[in-house]
């Protein structure tokens, strides 16, 4: 008895450690959500509404609110923005390393915010849009935007501190949920322009220096399952607190029946959103792999909007 009840205590100190899980898939990360794009139907999922810091993934909240600005204002991604102080801090070891001062397009911003995850073109995006807004600290202002489109699209266990991620800079950190990540990718995965900037695995961009000299950056994609099943997207995440987080998404054909006199097309697209993973990118291609068969289960059924379990 004294035995069994050592051995209990064991696995208890582990399962709190993180050393030991009951169910392989369950320590593969600390949440994830794998959903029908077209319909938001969760397909799969473990700790879908765990709030967790997310790292770079807010760069597609940054991404969007420029480019929803952008179309507002009808203005042009060609515009020259320039790298404020504010970015000098921010550099990291996968960073393009701008300098304040640099002035570069909003266009290349993107490209090397949404690629190669660079703070600093994240920061100068924020920093230019939040001066154009007016009113105000230029950086706040951004971030309210961020926030505000979180609150549109009901993101509701999700809070945007800045414009690329970073944990540790504000008295408390960011999160978000794998839930309400998995709803700003639909919405960001609509956008024709997103979509192209993250599905590209190399760009060049040009940046003028604060010395007037005209230099070139090649930026390389920091999601390796680019191009691999279908990937099309999204974007990789890391912070010392947020672990390895990744969101990608892949579509298939679209489905095309007859239904009486109509002809219905379906589209065919799957999110999966990893947070706080081991291997973050063996376990998204493994959950897309799933996703897709409990996808064609799914749909066999008539894709009810409730009370759908998978076979297996």
């Amino acid at each position: 008895m004294r035995f069994v009840r050592s051995v209990c205590s064991v696995i208890l100190i582990l399962v709190a450690t993180g050393l030991f899980c009951p169910s392989r898939a369950h320590c593969q990360a600390k949440a994830w959500i794998v959903t029908d794009a077209t319909t938001g139907f969760v397909l799969d999922s473990s700790n879908p509404a765990k709030k967790l810091p997310v790292g770079s993934l807010t760069k597609i909240a940054t991404a969007m609110v420029v480019l929803d600005w952008a179309d507002a204002e009808h203005r042009d991604l060609n515009e020259m923005a320039v790298v404020p102080n504010s970015a000098a801090g921010l550099n990291a070891v996968q960073g393009v390393g701008f300098t304040p001062g640099d002035q570069v397009t909003l266009r290349d911003l993107l490209y090397a915010a949404m690629m190669q995850s660079d703070n600093q073109a994240a920061e100068t995006l924020a920093i230019h849009v939040g001066t154009a807004l007016g009113g105000g600290n230029p950086g706040e202002k951004f971030v309210a935007q961020m926030n505000a489109l979180a609150r549109r699209l009901g993101m509701t266990h999700t809070r945007f501190l800045n414009p690329h991620g970073l944990d540790g800079l504000e008295r408390s950190d960011p999160y978000s949920t794998a839930e309400d990540l998995s709803k700003l990718t639909t919405y960001a995965m609509d956008s024709s322009a997103f979509r192209f900037y993250v599905s590209q695995k190399e760009r060049k961009i040009a940046i003028q220096t604060a010395l007037g000299e005209q230099n070139q950056y090649l930026l390389r994609n920091t999601n390796e399952l680019l191009g691999v099943n279908a990937i099309d997207g999204v974007k990789t995440g890391t912070t010392r607190k947020a672990g390895q987080c990744v969101i990608v998404s892949a579509a298939r054909p679209p489905e095309s029946r007859q239904q009486g006199e109509q002809h219905i097309i379906t589209p065919r697209r799957l999110n999966v959103v990893v947070l706080g993973a081991a291997d973050r990118f063996g376990f998204a291609v493994s959950l897309l792999q799933r996703g897709w068969q409990r996808y064609d289960e799914w749909a066999a059924a008539g894709r009810p909007a409730k009370g759908w379990k998978p076979s297996r």
